[in-house]
């Protein structure tokens, strides 16, 4: 089993076209350019932690020449597939666990071929993306994280930690492992087991059996035994259905004109109902939801949240619009500045399963005019096409980006020039 981890990912994916930006410190921000998501490894050393907002280091980052990006999650996510695919080339199953993360099927390579197998694999994706991965082999899942963790911190350069060809070396980083660098360790069960006594990742793996099943149930009685290298959680190559498709954002500003957050709700539908699509699925029925900014106590607060079903399911961009905004007049308050919205489609089932109602109005345009439009969306990108509400030209409650690079591999005309110099010779 094997975890590979891009490092550093979102400010790794900042340079690959960017080259001024190596050896620099970056760092990129969350939605509305809020608090630190990535940081490069000169950040890190500044002491910018993971998480905190930028106000709070705006003098620190102003004082070494930090450079501050916002989140291009065009450009990370097409990153993110182009990796995913060659790992898919390599390993018999893969397993795409997050944006930047993926575990790997390695059964049938000899155990003496493993380190330069994963290390062989790590340079081919930074050669054909320029995005530097860490690689963590181990006999189970749980080792495995282990094991990519060891990679970030004793041999960065090489990239591989191998717990699996190596078990000589799991003890000692079992020993050196605190708690909280477990995969599924979370601060609650932290906690709990430090005042137990238990402090390492070594002192979980030796307790007893009934005593980790009284206190952390099956779940964490797992975790114990992929620690001994026992595997219980086998790699899930078809990810399951979803059970919902949300939409939603905390707005660029306070949003107190109807006109503007209808825009917004209609927008936010029409995006899930697009996810809806691309996974093949229909919903049953949609939820939008609205909130006031609970931090300013001196203005008025609304929160709220309704349910409408659809009369079939469906994934047409249209009726989950109509059904959203139906939903937004009904809850919406008048004067309430509302600083959160979103929609979700709940209910969900496959697209090829879905059976008509019997005396519904049945519209046979339908599907064919919304695989018309992810066609145009595909060839020519999601901008080239889009709904009278994407028109709204006061766009004060969009997502706030400040500091966007261009969409590199995703839109024709960020497209980086290549010019041909004629040789002298």
């Amino acid at each position: 089993m094997a975890v590979v981890e891009c490092n550093d990912f979102f400010v790794s994916c900042e340079r690959v076209f960017r080259r001024g930006l190596a050896g620099r410190p970056v760092v990129v921000l969350s939605n509305n350019d809020g608090c630190v998501v990535s940081r490069s490894a000169e950040a890190k050393r500044l002491g910018i932690r993971m998480g905190v907002p930028l106000f709070e280091v705006r003098e620190r980052v102003r004082r070494h020449g930090v450079v501050v990006c916002s989140s291009n999650y065009a450009l990370y996510g097409d990153f993110s597939q182009r990796i995913a695919g060659l790992l898919c080339e390599a390993a018999p199953a893969v397993e795409v666990y997050s944006i930047d993360e993926s575990f790997l099927d390695l059964t049938g390579l000899p155990a003496g071929e493993l380190e330069a197998w994963c290390g062989d694999l790590s340079s081919r994706i930074r050669r054909w993306t320029g995005i530097p991965v860490l690689v963590g082999v181990g006999p189970t899942k749980t080792l495995a994280k282990l094991a990519n963790r060891w990679a970030k911190k004793s041999s960065p350069a090489a990239g591989v930690f191998d717990l699996a060809s190596h078990p000589d070396r799991t003890e000692p980083a079992l020993r050196r492992t605190p708690l909280g660098g477990v995969w599924g360790i979370g601060h609650r069960w932290e906690r709990m087991l430090g005042g137990c006594g238990i402090r390492t990742a070594l002192e979980l793996r030796d307790a007893s059996d009934g005593w980790i099943r009284k206190r952390m149930g099956v779940t964490g009685l797992r975790t114990v035994l992929e620690l001994r290298g026992l595997a219980c959680h086998e790699i899930e190559s078809q990810p399951a259905p979803r059970q919902t498709v949300c939409h939603s954002r905390t707005f660029g500003r306070a949003v107190r004109d109807g006109r503007q957050l209808h825009a917004a709700v209609a927008s936010f539908a029409a995006r899930a109902a697009d996810k809806l699509r691309s996974a093949g699925q229909v919903a049953g029925a949609v939820q939008v939801f609205v909130a006031s900014d609970r931090f300013r106590k001196e203005a008025p607060q609304h929160s709220a949240a309704a349910v409408s079903r659809f009369r079939e399911p469906t994934s047409d961009s249209r009726e989950a619009v109509r059904a959203a905004v139906g939903v937004l007049a009904a809850i919406r308050r008048e004067g309430i500045a509302y600083r959160q919205a979103g929609v979700l489609l709940l209910e969900l089932s496959a697209e090829r399963e879905r059976a008509p109602e019997l005396f519904a109005a049945a519209d046979s345009t339908s599907g064919a005019l919304m695989r018309a439009v992810d066609r145009i969306r595909r060839r020519f990108g999601r901008d080239s096409l889009g709904w009278g509400f994407d028109r709204e030209r006061d766009e004060g409650w969009r997502m706030r980006q400040e500091r966007l690079s261009p969409r590199y591999t995703t839109r024709w005309r960020d497209l980086p020039a290549a010019v041909l110099r004629p040789s002298r010779n």
